[in-house]
């Protein structure tokens, strides 16, 4: 991206709306370009070292600044420097690089709903301290008007302190009972208003009881757990931001034979579209120029590249391989493949809302106990001793001391703790109910390519080959960006095979290359191509003069930590299942390779969601994980759903967690801590409870004192927290 160009300040406004052509002819010219990349596989100070000082070395770059926390890298280079070159010179460094668009990336600077939520967690606890500093008196025995004065200035600290720290409670009881449903908020608003309406009753009439210091208790700790689950959420907003904004959606329109680089939002139909070597078609199409290969994998999860020609038409979403193409646009936005893909996501997340939370669960079965109870205490009383105030005064405490403070603390400690341990781990949860889900999963289905595998050929046949043949395959897959030429001179290199002396070498967009050697022509690419015979699977065939063809098979490489994961998860009882949009026999020859029984070959995007939409009738939970358009749908039909951070973003945004990095293993490791996570807040209710059970005969006895609601919330309280804690 470069800087715009800034005129000189003129003294005359008539000067500045107009410079003259001396002050254009002083301009500066073109700024230096600032590009951000993202950096997801460093993970320490020589990390940053070693990328500050690869950067630094190139005399293209200004200056460069590694951030790892955000694992991020911000450049300044040369004016013309692209982000693709920098892209490249890291990943000759050994790193791992995407693009990033700085503009998709300003919305995680702030977080308004993070700090209004400190700031009243500050307020309640400020206020807090003061409160119990003057029940310290009360208690030590103050008495008369000594005991109303604190009583008095209690309530002048609470009350405005609670109208203030108290409202995300508030808001949300309300929108729960304006539905007609209960949820864990409405318990915890009714305790605190009960509180206060008893305390100032019982300080007009100079009483000896108030729960200002209580109520306020329950405000500060109940602040402090939804809290720590705002920040847990943040990062994987931040995250899943800044995963987004590795989509750069940008294009080239040609006006006139010139090219124009543009907005894919400016796009109309029948605009002249050039979609480079190694570039996404931004629009459905029709191709009216050059010839080239298409990479469907993300669409169709095939993993054999499709030739391109004059009149055929393209999908939104597929890369452009070898040859530069010229498109006619015949769909833009809305419109697009890709957009109608989304209405399938959006029918299968409709039924999302019928996830319900743990501890809105609890809130059903708690939330009217806790009422039905306090309502008892106050008619008891009431009847027995006559006394409005006693009844209402201990209906209170009832209400206080069920404590619904560790039961709100109960989802967000755990939550957090979990989150944070998966975090480490190299997953990101985005869903609240997501770990929850996680936890009850018995069956897996995995997408193919992308997901298990990379979605990048492996040669498979390299030490049965002739030294000649490599050497001069090496040579000619040096003039190809095509994934079968990049698959041999890796594998070769690695071997350490040396390139053939060629010359004249020229790439054919969608057959392959070729080149002189020794004076003859060679030949590199497709089978009709190359006078081969096409067999089955992924293959391409080398003409040397005088022999017959020499084929070089591949396999789609796996992804790291795919076999562990489908080890484990087997091992753990699940059943696995493969599904995916590619040929029968890639299918078969991966599920035979990986030890799972049930697979599905050629699938639609709708077949995929159909399919996990049968197996969830028949009863099955099932976790879905998938990286391409085609799994959206199925994505978001799943129970829980988890895709790679290589991703599409509508991939990721139809999942409930998201796989930072590339090794596939810790999937495994995460429903077993979603199983523990879901134990622990199972415990902690029990923990709630028992303390209910222990405190709520004092209360209704009548022998519940403010010291005693204090201590009976922050003993539960902190004693959820630590059992939180043992996730870590």
């Amino acid at each position: 991206m470069t800087a715009p160009m800034r005129q000189s300040p003129s003294a005359c406004p008539a000067c500045a709306a107009a410079p003259s052509a001396q002050s254009l002819a002083d301009m500066p010219g073109p700024g230096p370009a600032e590009i951000a990349l993202s950096l997801p596989t460093i993970h320490c100070a020589g990390c940053i070292s070693k990328v500050e000082r690869g950067l630094d070395a190139d005399p293209r770059v200004l200056s460069s600044r590694v951030n790892l926390t955000l694992k991020r890298a911000s450049i300044e280079a040369n004016p013309g420097v692209t982000a693709q070159e920098m892209v490249t010179l890291l990943e000759g460094l050994g790193f791992e690089a995407h693009e990033l668009d700085p503009g998709l990336l300003t919305a995680t600077t702030t977080d308004r709903a993070g700090r209004d939520l400190l700031m009243r967690l500050a307020v309640s606890g400020f206020a807090s301290m003061n409160v119990m500093l003057l029940s310290v008196s009360v208690w030590s025995g103050a008495e008369d008007a000594t005991r109303d004065m604190f009583h008095w200035i209690s309530a002048a600290i609470a009350l405005p302190a609670i109208a203030f720290s108290g409202q995300p409670f508030f808001r949300n009881a309300w929108s729960a009972l304006a539905k007609g449903r209960l949820n864990m908020d409405v318990p915890i608003t009714l305790a605190i208003l009960l509180a206060l309406v008893t305390s100032v009753w019982e300080t007009a009439l100079s009483g000896a009881h108030a729960y200002f210091d209580a109520a306020l208790m329950l405000v500060f700790f109940l602040l402090a757990g939804r809290y720590l689950d705002h920040r847990t959420r943040a990062v994987a907003r931040s995250a899943a931001e800044e995963l987004t904004a590795l989509e750069v959606p940008r294009a080239w329109r040609l006006r006139d034979g010139a090219e124009e680089e543009v907005n894919v939002a400016d796009l109309a139909i029948g605009d002249l579209i050039r979609v480079r070597p190694g570039g996404r078609m931004p629009v459905d199409g029709e191709i009216v120029e050059g010839h080239s290969e298409l990479d469907r994998s993300l669409l169709t999860g095939e993993t054999l590249p499709v030739l391109a020609a004059p009149g055929q038409s393209v999908s939104a979403g597929e890369v452009n391989l070898t040859g530069p193409l010229t498109l006619r646009a015949t769909a833009v936005g809305r419109d697009t493949s890709l957009h109608r893909m989304a209405d399938l996501v959006a029918v299968a997340e409709s039924g999302r809302s019928r996830y319900t939370s743990l501890a809105d669960g609890a809130a059903k079965l708690y939330a009217p106990g806790v009422h039905i109870l306090s309502a008892l205490a106050f008619a008891g009383w009431y009847l027995y001793t006559w006394d409005m105030r006693t009844a209402l005064n201990i209906a209170a405490a009832v209400l206080i001391i069920t404590c619904p403070c560790a039961l709100g603390l109960a989802v967000p400690a755990v939550t957090t703790a979990a989150s944070g341990r998966l975090f480490r781990q190299g997953m990101l949860i985005k869903h609240e109910t997501a770990l929850e889900r996680l936890a009850a999963v018995d069956t897996v289905v995995f997408d193919k390519t992308g997901t298990l595998t990379e979605g990048t050929p492996e040669l498979t046949n390299l030490d049965r080959l002739p030294q000649e043949a490599v050497e001069v395959a090496l040579a000619l897959a040096e003039g190809s960006a095509h994934p079968l030429a990049r698959a041999i001179e890796q594998a070769a290199r690695d071997a350490g095979f040396a390139a053939a002396q060629v010359s004249d070498l020229t790439e054919v967009p969608g057959y392959g290359t070729r080149a002189l050697w020794n004076g003859a022509e060679v030949r590199l690419g497709r089978a009709s191509w190359t006078g081969a015979e096409a067999g089955a699977g992924t293959a391409t065939h080398l003409a040397l003069p005088g022999q017959p063809p020499v084929t070089f098979h591949f396999t789609d490489r796996l992804r790291p930590g795919a076999e562990a994961a489908v080890a484990a998860l087997i091992k753990d009882g699940k059943e696995v299942y493969l599904i995916s949009g590619d040929t029968t026999p890639a299918v078969k020859a991966l599920a035979e390779r990986l030890g799972i029984t049930y697979w599905m070959a050629e699938a639609l995007p709708a077949d995929k969601a159909s399919r996990v939409h049968a197996l969830e009738s028949e009863g099955a939970t099932v976790l879905m994980v998938g990286d391409g358009l085609n799994d959206t749908a199925a994505l978001a039909a799943a129970h829980v759903s988890i895709s790679p951070a290589s991703a599409l973003d509508a991939a990721r945004v139809a999942s409930d967690i998201v796989l930072l990095g590339s090794n596939l293993a810790p999937i495994a490791a995460a429903c077993t801590t979603a199983r523990s996570a879901t134990r622990r807040i199972r415990e902690n209710f029990q923990i709630a409870t028992v303390y209910n059970i222990v405190a709520v005969p004092l209360a209704v006895a009548g022998f519940a004192t403010p010291l005693i609601a204090a201590l009976a919330m922050s003993t539960s309280s902190i004693t959820v927290s630590l059992n939180a804690l043992r996730l870590r």
